[in-house]
């Protein structure tokens, strides 16, 4: 969500680990055979130079409480209130290695503004830090992005999938400021759960996966089109419990199928003709008839497990 000047992440973290095991062979074969027919994009460049980092950083350090590691991880910096070591292990494991397989697939520029990421030990230094810092009385007890002070404020403890879905936006605001809110949101909350595949990120199934089934049996999930339309009021305010869920299975499926990175940079060049992605997303899928094909893609869902 990024409409406002909080963005509240009202969901359970999920788990972002790039150590687990391999996915299956149909799973690695589909992905190492997408990835194979790109030619490999260049590299991002920073958007800062060392010295607006390091002034950055300096300003920061004399707000920041005794106890607190800050440490540099381009484009962010990070703050946590656990072991030194912890705290440079989070920014690596997670961070960079979240940064870098976004940047692998999908964006280009770094976000516009130095981000700050505050990793709080526990519920408790979350909900004290997140007052006496920010003014802030958070109302997810997993995490959510101030952008009043650009600051992404965690309470690490619930699990790193709020962050990497977090991460997600301050890239995509600014390579694709125009995204509709499903994609934005659908791509964050399919990395909540994710591992390292040959180099990129790869979403798995996750906690949103059973909410999802119930509505599809229910015959409560919108059709994709209602979903793609949807302004930021529509799918933040009139959620009926699946548009998160929904944008992020059929991004699930896009990945699964090997055109999601396709998807989107489709999505994006062509976002003055089809600005909400509809047109793009049945040529990606090569159908003319979307209704057939969320009868096929309802199917695959409730095939589908967690965990």
């Amino acid at each position: 969500m990024l409409a406002g000047f909080v963005l509240l992440l009202m969901t359970p973290a999920g788990s972002c680990d790039p150590g687990r095991a391999r996915q299956s062979e149909v799973q690695a074969a589909s992905m190492i055979q997408a990835s194979a027919a790109k030619p490999k994009k260049k590299k991002s460049k920073a958007g800062f130079t060392k010295a607006q980092y390091k002034k950055h950083v300096k300003k920061l350090k004399k707000t920041v409480p005794e106890g607190f590691t800050v440490l540099l991880q381009e484009p962010f910096v990070v703050i946590g209130d656990e072991h030194p070591a912890t705290v440079k292990k989070r920014s690596k494991s997670t961070v960079k290695w979240t940064v870098d397989r976004l940047k692998e697939d999908f964006f280009s520029k770094d976000p516009k503004h130095i981000i700050d990421i505050w990793l709080f030990k526990d519920d408790a230094s979350y909900m004290k830090h997140a007052k006496e810092i920010f003014g802030d009385v958070p109302d997810t007890p997993y995490g959510y992005y101030s952008e009043e002070h650009r600051a992404l404020v965690m309470n690490i403890a619930t699990g790193g999938g709020t962050l990497v879905h977090e991460i997600v936006h301050p890239f995509m605001d600014s390579n694709f400021p125009a995204c509709p809110p499903w994609f934005n949101e659908g791509l964050g909350s399919l990395y909540e759960q994710c591992m390292d595949s040959d180099g990129h990120i790869w979403g798995l199934t996750n906690w949103r996966l059973a909410g999802l089934q119930e509505a599809v049996q229910n015959d409560e999930v919108p059709s994709f089109k209602k979903l793609t339309s949807m302004d930021e009021n529509q799918f933040y305010n009139e959620d009926k419990g699946t548009n998160y869920s929904q944008s992020r299975y059929l991004l699930l499926y896009l990945q699964e199928k090997g055109l999601l990175v396709d998807y989107y940079h489709a999505f994006r060049e062509n976002a003055d003709e089809d600005p909400d992605g509809y047109e793009t997303l049945e040529k990606t899928l090569g159908v003319d008839d979307m209704a057939a094909f969320k009868v096929k893609w309802e199917s695959w869902v409730l095939a589908l497990t967690f965990p």
